[in-house]
Parts: C-alpha cells; structure tokens; sequence
C-alpha cells in the first residue's frame, strides 16, 4: 500500500502514529511525503519513503487542514506545502483530513487565511492584481524575519477572505493568475473528514 502523507502538526500526529503501527503489527507500507519536513519525520519513524516523481497512484491519503466547513471544503497551507498537498491528493485513490473541532467554520476565513503560493519573480504584479480583486494580506516572513520560501523555492502570500465571498470564484481565479503556483482552497479533495473533539472523541463526515 502507498500511503501519503500530510504536512503539518496533525499530520505529524498521524505520521508518528502509522511509524508506530508498522513496527507493531509489520504492515508492508511505502509512504509519499508532501514535504520535507514530513519526509524527514518518516523517515525518523522507520517508514519507508518513495519519490513521488515515480509515483502514479497512492492509495491513501492522510492530512490536516487549516479550517473545514459543513461541505468537506477546506482552508490549508499554513505549513506551507499546498502544491505538493495538492498535487498527492489529486493522484490518491481515498484522500482523509484530521482537524480539531475548533476548526471548521460555518464561512471559510473566519479564523484563518487563504496562503497563495506564487513565484518571487512574479511577485508585485500578482500582488497588485490580487489587490484588485480584493484580496488583501502579507507576504509570509519567518520568525527570524526572512522571507518564507517553500519546498519548491516559492513565496505564500497569507489573505484575508471576507466572510461572503464565492470561494470557488476565488480558486477559479486563482487557478487563472500566470505566476500563483497554487493556493489554500482545497474544495472538493476531502473524501473523508475526521474531527476531534476536546474529549478526544472523533465524528466522521463523508462527501456524498
């Protein structure tokens, strides 16, 4: 079985939890990390690593999210690996989500933001043209101040989205944009939604 996984402090729960159910129970597993960091804590964990880029399909995906709503639809990226997220979900036969219950919001933005991964040579002018369109926000900078730069060498741009907006225009837009080279709206990739409570109790809501 080829397994992806997510980036991020849930999906690091989950990856820590699978490396401790391959010692235990010997399970033949070969596992597609979204991110370096996640590569790097699989492979402290004893779980076997593949290439993606030699990789047609993975049967099953785990991950987080940022904020979930009713609808399975989704806000991620405050790791910083939304293109590669993106791309191991589209190519994964089952795609689950782990959230904590405080995060799903009756409107997408409510108390996170949408993280655009673009192009540093391109910029000014996304920016501007974002602007236009109405979204506003920062370009992400670490703690130490320096520009965030992802796994693929891009900027995240962090925007606020207004508690009304259309956010499947928003992604088609997005989509649209010469330089975005991927972005937070993860709309229909959910097949699965598991969300925790503070009792440590799970519900699950499935896309229909």
């Amino acid at each position: 079985m080829i397994v992806g996984l997510g980036t991020g402090r849930t999906a690091r729960r989950g990856i820590i939890a699978l490396g401790d159910r391959v010692r235990q129970e010997k399970l033949s597993i070969t596992c597609v990390p979204t991110s370096d960091r996640a590569e790097a804590l699989a492979c402290e964990h004893g779980l076997s690593v593949v290439d993606f880029a030699t990789t047609e399909k993975v049967d099953y995906l785990f991950d987080g999210a940022d904020e979930v709503d009713a609808k399975l639809r989704m806000l991620k990226g405050a790791g910083g690996a939304v293109t590669r997220e993106r791309m191991v979900a589209w190519a994964s036969e089952h795609c689950v989500y782990m959230v904590q219950d405080r995060k799903v919001a009756e409107n997408l933005g409510t108390n996170a933001t949408l993280s655009i991964a673009v192009m540093a040579f391109g910029l000014a002018s996304i920016r501007a043209e974002l602007h236009r369109c109405g979204l506003t926000g920062v370009v992400r900078r670490t703690m130490d101040g320096e520009l965030f730069v992802t796994d693929n060498g891009n900027l995240i741009l962090d925007m606020r989205l207004e508690p009304d907006v259309n956010v499947e225009e928003i992604a088609d837009l997005l989509n649209s944009i010469p330089g975005v080279i991927d972005h937070g709206l993860f709309l229909e990739e959910a097949d699965e939604l598991l969300i925790e409570s503070d009792d440590g109790s799970v519900r699950k809501l499935e896309r229909t």
